[in-house]
């Protein structure tokens, strides 16, 4: 395996890609898979930020997010 002579690259993404990202993934007909690979992201990634946006601590737009039993809805 080659030595790396320079730093690896970090990506980091604004907070309004991830939740138009996370958005996406919760639309019925589309899986987190397709989502990740159509925005050229790791799934894992995608769905820790979908954990992130439930829990409340990925908010990008200013919008708050409410619950209606077990359907999350988006306001």
């Amino acid at each position: 395996m080659p030595k790396y002579t320079q730093p690896r690259k970090t990506w980091e993404y604004t907070k309004d890609f991830k939740v138009k990202a996370v958005k996406l993934s919760f639309h019925d007909n589309i899986q987190v898979k397709q989502v990740a690979e159509g925005l050229d992201i790791h799934p894992f990634m995608l769905s820790r930020w979908r954990k992130e946006y439930l829990d409340g601590k990925l908010q990008g737009d200013g919008k708050k997010r409410m619950g209606v039993d077990k359907k999350k809805t988006f306001v």
